[in-house]
């Protein structure tokens, strides 16, 4: 038997660890749930926070029904449907846990990659994969509920089109040769092969970046971006574009032009935004180039990791509780059909 001392002699057992064991130890003391509860538990409190309500219809009206493969199921006495406390949720139809779900969702506030967080969960890189993107598109549902407040830095950024992820057994067709390293896709300058991502931050830790268009943004860009989503009394800080002249007016906003190459104009400056640039490119380089397809799912992942400020327990606590508990049912074929260019 192993008797343990001090502290000293728990990290030094803890360095004859493997890393991913040593993750794994990690992540459950920085648990806030696991061995707490049950996922059915978890679920049926958050869920049901404010009374039975029906994932179908929306109804208060609804009473238990029996048990399927261990499973309370219920029935809506309004809609005649029945269900289970995880139908109609990203989680529905798993058979893992409540503490393989919080794992995973841990490794995505570490950032770690699909094999890394498939090692430590014990699942497929596929299962990964796709689990990846299911809460990505869940926790898009909270981005879109972001309004910014207060001194708004707004400016586009660009990546290189990629259409990674979209296979020839599939029916995508290539609109261009595939390019390779040192190709034509290296070229400087905006092109079509260039997508704009249309970014905004104040200075509270609240962001939005979207993918908008191929090269320049225009005005109507802008606006899929952050329309009715910077608050009508907020200044937007912004450069000498006409799109953004013409936004501000559209929107009733106060504008403040940054010449270009200056950075501060007397209060206000555009650093934030420069800053976030800069995050978020350092973000995306490990995954050596993001399909634009899921490029959307990777900036709101970005925004939510590193620029919003909050604690990784309070982050991690938020996220398990919103994406587990959301009304998003999402089968493996829509996450791999969608367009491959998402605007």
């Amino acid at each position: 038997m192993i008797i343990i001392a001090t502290i000293a002699d728990v990290l030094e057992l803890f360095e004859k660890l493997s890393p991913a064991e040593q993750e794994e130890i990690k992540l459950i003391l920085a648990s806030p749930f696991v061995g707490s509860t049950t996922l059915e538990e978890f679920l049926t409190s958050e869920r049901f926070a404010n009374g039975r309500v029906c994932p179908h219809c929306g109804s208060i009206h609804a009473v238990r029904n029996g048990h399927v493969k261990e499973k309370q199921r219920y029935l809506c006495r309004d809609c005649g449907r029945s269900f289970v406390i995880s139908t109609n949720s990203i989680i529905s139809g798993s058979t893992k846990d409540l503490n393989t779900w919080e794992k995973y969702i841990e490794c995505m506030i570490q950032g770690l990659s699909l094999r890394k967080s498939a090692q430590i969960c014990n699942i497929s890189k596929n299962t990964a994969f796709n689990w990846r993107h299911k809460v990505l598109d869940t926790l898009q549902i909270m981005a879109d509920s972001v309004e910014l407040d207060g001194i708004v830095e707004a400016d586009e950024t660009f990546f290189s089109v990629s259409y990674k992820g979209n296979h020839s057994k599939s029916s995508f067709a290539m609109p261009r040769a595939a390019h390779h390293r040192g190709g034509e896709d290296t070229k400087r300058g905006l092109s079509s092969q260039k997508v704009c991502v249309s970014c905004a931050v104040n200075r509270t830790g609240k962001s939005i970046a979207k993918a908008t268009n191929f090269g320049r943004v225009s005005k109507d860009d802008l606006k899929s971006a952050f329309d009715g989503r910077i608050d009508k009394s907020a200044t937007l800080i912004a450069d000498k574009m006409n799109a953004y002249v013409k936004f501000a007016e559209d929107n009733g906003l106060e504008l403040v032009q940054i010449k270009g190459g200056k950075t501060v104009k007397g209060i206000y400056h555009i650093q934030h935004i420069n800053n976030y640039h800069s995050q978020l490119k350092g973000f995306l380089y490990p995954f050596k180039g993001v399909s634009t397809k899921y490029l959307n799912n990777y900036l709101v992942w970005h925004n939510f990791v590193n620029y919003a400020k909050k604690t990784d327990i309070e982050k991690l606590k938020i996220l398990l509780a919103f994406v587990l508990v959301a009304q998003k049912k999402e089968t493996i074929s829509e996450i791999s059909k969608r367009n491959s260019v998402p605007f």
